[in-house]
């Protein structure tokens, strides 16, 4: 056998490919699949790598790089993560570099000395200077009979630290809390470590902090609820995935925590996936309520270092705080978990499973099933509106299904009224952008002390700026699309780069001051519903106002409390939403989503529409949802009206089939893009000549996208419709000689070649 080991190093950059490094002799120990290493990759560049694999194979090139040292902790990425990368990594055509970027915290891939390393956090704690009899702490009380406070804190200290109980020792306290119970100051304190009754030691802390919470059982079940339950039991346990389509306020979250109640009980983890941070408030109080401190939250607005502290708990480091339940985002996948039951998939259909930017463009949802697969586990999806794809594989018993049709307690669905808004522009009766239903319906809500939510899919004040005179409208230099305007900080902004721009006085092009701002955002529709209701307390919900770390908890506490009147928000308050006093939903423009050139817009619509209406009359009440459109008698609107799920998903289901859209194909969209538009064309029609070669009428284009040029770098686009039946990893293997190809033929930096598998 050789006397060296090599092992080979994932690095977390954009590599299609491992590289080989020694094992050291005093690291040889400590270095196997999973470590965490340090290495140098190119001149003097350190990165933290992890060891995809060890073995003896000598590598062919000369200079081979030995590992630098191993990470000063745990945890180790286990077996079934990297099993996931790499099935990741084939599956969404992208490199394993890429996925162990997008899966580790930051926190976890820095080096010592480096922006975002890791590093336990320590606070001062008290204990005992040693371990004492009763009547040695009887002579030491002795004598500080003199003084109360030193007196008062010492017994405090013995009460908090859980003295006197057999067989174990009082446990350190916290310096600042012990302080703070015994009313002293801290000279108090001071004064017992001189004399050498306690002592100050630093222990390691939580940046996550347990409560300490009265838990309950779960809820008792309806008889409807139950059955559910049972059913899925046992369709989970024949096909291990099922769907769970139940209509809004059906009680399908109490439902989950009976599951996972039974997960619990039979010593396995949870991971329960949201699509938005905004659930995760709601939600988590409803599981910690039954489940207390075994459940832990996972999400973008966590800094690094509670991103690892998550991490660390559910790798099982704190035997006493281990994280036994996760709700979190799509990122949640990525978590070291060591014995998953089950996953639970909530509002399954939902976009923001998908990651678009960067890569690795994965599907939480998708690859949840994966995930589970490795696991033995189970997967849930739930939802009001399933996904077709999800609906599909139901229909045709390749996942489980059952249904819960009616809302919990009975509650009616909410009542729909279709606002014609050409019509009112018409009759000159709109208000702003208000139909005078809507406004109604608000003025019923608002004196019945009730709550309304508006929901506009659109942020910032305007769209867009355009001149009267010669129709000039102020376009970002590096996208193809026009600035929005944000009247909070009184500049134009892409959302597509995030640059921004001063407000111009008059136009560039003919000198004119006459500019106007034209449609309207969530920003806009806030600033009118003030004018219009100036008592009440309004509130908006979008990317820009919810980017501060606990935003999203405030404006769902406050709505809970009844301390808010209207919401205004984007889709991110369409879905899981609970309370008690919304009874008015308005939509208040549908018509740019109906009509998006798409095959999904009609799906999406409906499910966006369902979802948010859901949020009404949740209780005893009957809710009320006001949908202002253009285009009322189109075939969404007639099966929004009766909330009619099967007549939308059966019409899409056969339009599908007929051209050859998902579920019956599968979609690869490849992305071409440059700085130099010409160099761009030449580039993806050679592309796209090499793989209708072997793949002949699947392939679809090259053209431009709705958006051409994002980021100065111009875009075109190549879709590829591989039928169901046929062998996706064989198509996939002549897209990756395609591409290689293409890059070795037009090698350029500004060249920019990837794949998208199943795009949204």
């Amino acid at each position: 056998m050789p006397d060296h080991l090599y092992a080979d190093i994932i690095i977390p950059l954009a590599l299609d490919m491992s590289y080989t490094y020694l094992i050291g002799d005093t690291l040889k120990a400590s270095v196997k699949r999973g470590s965490r290493v340090i290495v140098e990759f190119g001149k003097g560049r350190l990165y933290t790598g992890v060891v995809e694999k060890t073995h003896n194979e000598k590598p062919s090139h000369r200079v081979i790089k030995q590992i630098i040292d191993t990470t000063e902790f745990l945890p180790l990425i286990n077996e079934t993560q990297l099993d996931l990368w790499l099935w990741i990594s084939h599956y969404y055509m992208c490199t394993m570099g890429e996925v162990l970027d997008a899966a580790l915290p930051s926190g976890l891939k820095a080096i010592k000395d480096q922006d975002g390393y890791y590093s336990t956090r320590k606070d001062d704690f008290i204990s005992l200077s040693r371990q004492y009899t009763e009547q040695e702490l009887n002579n030491i009380f002795e004598s500080i009979i003199r003084s109360p406070a030193r007196t008062r804190l010492l017994l405090k200290y013995l009460e908090l630290a859980g003295y006197p109980e057999k067989g174990s020792a009082p446990k350190p306290v916290g310096r600042s809390s012990l302080i703070s119970e015994a009313s002293v100051n801290p000279g108090v304190l001071t004064a017992l470590v001189k004399a050498n009754v306690l002592r100050q030691v630093k222990v390691e802390s939580a940046r996550l902090p347990d409560r300490e919470l009265d838990r309950i059982s779960p809820y008792e079940l309806s008889p409807a609820q139950d059955t559910v339950r049972k059913e899925l039991g046992k369709q989970l346990d024949e096909k291990g995935i099922a769907l769970l389509q139940g209509v809004t306020s059906s009680g399908k979250t109490e439902i989950y925590i009976h599951l996972i109640e039974e997960q619990i009980s039979s010593g396995r983890q949870v991971l329960y996936l949201l699509p938005e941070i905004a659930l995760t408030a709601q939600i988590i109080n409803r599981l910690r309520r039954h489940f207390g401190n075994w459940v832990g939250v996972y999400h973008s607005k966590f800094n690094d270092s509670e991103r690892v502290e998550v991490w660390r708990r559910v790798a099982g480091e704190f035997r006493e705080r281990e994280y036994k339940i996760i709700l979190g985002v799509r990122s949640s996948i990525f978590l070291p978990f060591g014995n998953l039951g089950l996953i639970i998939v909530d509002e399954e259909h939902d976009n923001s499973y998908k990651q678009v930017d960067p890569a690795p463009r994965y599907n939480a949802r998708d690859a949840s099933t994966m995930l589970a697969r490795l696991h033995n586990a189970k997967v849930l999806f739930g939802s009001a509106t399933p996904s077709i794809e999800t609906r599909y594989n139901a229909e045709t018993g390749k996942y489980g299904f059952v249904e819960l049709a009616e809302r919990f307690g009975k509650v009616h669905m909410p009542g729909i009224i279709l606002a014609d808004t050409s019509e009112a522009y018409r009759r000159k009766i709109m208000v702003s952008h208000f139909t005078h239903q809507l406004l109604n319906a608000i003025d019923e809500a608002l004196n019945n002390n009730e709550q309304v939510v508006l929901l506009r899919n659109r942020r910032g004040f305007a769209p867009f700026i355009q001149c009267r005179e010669c129709g000039w409208i102020p376009q970002c230099n590096s996208c193809s699309v026009s600035m929005t305007y944000h009247k909070n900080i009184n500049r134009l902004v892409c959302h597509y780069c995030g640059s921004s721009s001063e407000i111009l006085a008059k136009c560039p092009n003919c000198s004119s001051t006459d500019l106007v701002m034209k449609g309207f955002g969530t920003e806009k529709l806030e600033d009118e519903l003030k004018a219009l209701y100036p008592e009440a307390k309004i509130i908006r919900m979008d990317m820009d106002t919810t980017r501060r770390k606990g935003t999203f908890d405030r404006i769902i506490s406050d709505l809970e409390k009844g301390k808010t009147d209207i919401l205004i928000g984007t889709q991110m308050i369409s879905k899981g939403l609970d309370f008690e006093g919304l009874t008015v939903v308005g939509i208040v423009n549908v018509d740019n989503m109906l009509h998006f050139p798409d095959f999904r817009s009609h799906e999406k619509c409906f499910q966006l529409i369902e979802q948010v209406s859901g949020r009404a009359g949740r209780r005893s009440k009957r809710g009320k949802v006001i949908i202002q459109t253009d285009d009322p008698n189109h075939p969404v609107m007639n099966q929004v009206m009766s909330h009619d799920y099967m007549r939308m998903y059966l019409s899409q289901r056969d339009e599908r089939m007929e051209f050859g859209y998902p579920p019956f194909s599968r979609l690869i969209r490849i992305f071409v893009k440059h700085k130099d538009r010409k160099v761009l064309k030449e580039t993806s029609q050679a592309l796209a000549g090499l793989l209708k070669k072997s793949l002949g009428k699947r392939v679809l284009g090259p053209e431009f996208p709705l958006i051409s040029r994002i980021q100065s770098y111009y875009i075109m686009t190549i879709l590829l419709k591989i039928e169901k039946d046929k062998p996706v990893v064989r198509a996939k293997a002549l897209i990756d000689m395609a591409l290689k190809k293409t890059r070795d033929q037009y090698k350029s930096q500004s060249l920019r070649i990837y794949a998208d598998v199943d795009p949204l």
